[in-house]
């Protein structure tokens, strides 16, 4: 809207009630001053034909008023503030914090959890973890086009629990994050759980001590790494994004995997070439890898002893049509050359260690586990395409409309092999994970 009213066009958006406060904080950030919007009672998702029609006309007045009424088009101003200095008073200290915690909560500052109090001094503390300037602008991170200085990382860091080794970790997923391939401002803004999911590699995931083998996702001493840092880059994206729950994120129900999901890959266990060395960096570089994901299914096999076995198994997992992603290319437009491989959708596979010496013992390659499992997680087209507008897979792909008159037909879940990522995680036991992704990864080096 806010692009066509730049162009002189006038615009109305459909907006349900639900998504009113949405749409008028994001058009501010966008640019419109005024929006406007036909308002529905209800979302026209999942609602019969004829009560869309019915609300639609009943708002109709509203869509003439919107098309009438001026429009002031402004481009909001890109300047980097410093951060404002609070000052918080208690009975004694602890009682200090307690009201601090309060404070950031209700400004909507808090992931729910008790922060640590960021003071000039804890700050100044974290910001010897970088040679960089503390008002140097690293990234600027959608939906609110908050200018994400290395001051206010160090901040969200502090608060997160974070030590000065981890900010060059959150620097570079930053930039991670603001990278156009992301599409951050969909994920921050959808209303899907999307959590980004963070895989360290090289030197220095050791050196930080970020857990790749028992619980590494889970809680804990030995994860502690893994924990503040996966959970200081979501409060990033609240504070410095302003990616905020029921303001800009209309996360329908929500994950417990956006709080942090942090992981480094166990490469002493892993038979293959570490995860960033095969995306064309040199094992002594450190990287962070940001992928987007809904959510997560766990593999267990504690049976097969071959690849065949293992990816019949898995491929079980991968079928599943209620995950936005799966067979999602049935309405993206593959065939445009303006496609790009990073416009797919992407899932990521944790491999346990004994899967992953299973699929070594018998010769098997990554690229044979991809190959393998696009061969097999398939589904009949009249179930792959349930949940997708027919409209949109017509103008996708008129190439294939004769399925509809063969609806058995088997379809791939994903694009191509190379939509599975793969990554070795995990201690003893026949215990992998898949994560039904939302985009593709970015791998950046990390660097002080």
């Amino acid at each position: 809207m806010v692009e066509l009213e730049k162009r002189g066009v006038p615009t109305v958006s459909w907006t349900a009630e639900h998504f009113v406060a949405d749409a008028q904080r994001s058009a501010e950030t966008f640019g419109l001053s005024t929006l406007p919007l036909a308002v529905m009672p209800f979302p026209f998702t999942n609602q019969a034909p004829e009560r869309i029609r019915a609300m639609v006309d009943a708002a109709f007045s509203q869509v003439v008023a919107g098309l009438t009424q001026p429009i002031t088009v402004q481009e909001p101003p890109l300047v980097a503030q410093p951060a404002e200095v609070l000052t918080i008073e208690g009975d004694d200290l602890l009682d200090a914090v307690a009201r601090m915690n309060q404070h950031f909560l209700a400004q909507g500052w808090s992931d729910g959890f008790p922060l640590v109090p960021p003071t000039p001094q804890a700050v100044e503390r974290m910001l010897q973890g970088t040679r960089r300037s503390p008002d140097t602008i690293v990234a600027t991170l959608e939906p609110g086009f908050g200018l994400a200085t290395v001051e206010k990382l160090a901040i969200n860091a502090v608060m997160a629990g974070c030590q000065p080794p981890h900010l060059p970790v959150l620097i570079s997923a930053t930039q991670c994050l603001a990278d156009p391939r992301m599409y951050l401002r969909n994920k921050a803004m959808s209303t899907g759980p999307h959590a980004p999911l963070l895989l360290i590699n090289g030197p220095l995931a050791r050196e930080l001590q970020i857990n790749a083998r028992c619980c590494a996702l889970g809680p804990g001493a030995p994860s502690y790494a893994n924990t503040v840092i996966g959970r200081a880059l979501r409060l990033i994206m609240m504070n410095v994004g302003h990616t905020y729950p029921g303001v800009s994120d209309m996360d329908t129900i929500g994950s417990p995997l956006k709080y942090s999901l942090c992981v480094a890959e166990n490469v002493e266990e892993s038979p293959w070439a570490p995860y960033h060395v095969e995306k064309g960096y040199s094992a002594e570089e450190s990287t962070v890898t940001v992928q987007f994901v809904y959510g997560m299914c766990e593999l267990f096999d504690f049976t097969s002893q071959t690849p065949e076995q293992l990816t019949t198994v898995f491929s079980t997992a991968m079928t599943n049509v209620a995950q936005v992603g799966t067979g999602l290319w049935l309405i993206g437009r593959r065939a445009d050359p303006r496609y790009r491989v990073e416009d797919k959708e992407h899932n990521f596979l944790f491999l346990c260690p004994e899967h992953a010496q299973v699929f070594a013992r018998a010769g098997w390659s990554k690229t044979r586990i991809r190959e393998v499992l696009y061969a097999k997680a398939r589904v009949p087209f009249q179930t792959l395409i349930l949940n997708k507008e027919a409209k949109a897979f017509a103008v996708a792909h008129p190439e294939l409309q004769w399925l509809w008159d063969s609806p058995q037909t088997l379809l791939p879940i994903v694009e191509d092999p190379d939509c599975f990522e793969i990554a070795v995680v995990g201690a003893a036991a026949g215990r992998g994970t898949y994560f039904y992704g939302a985009g593709g990864p970015v791998t950046r080096p990390i660097e002080t």
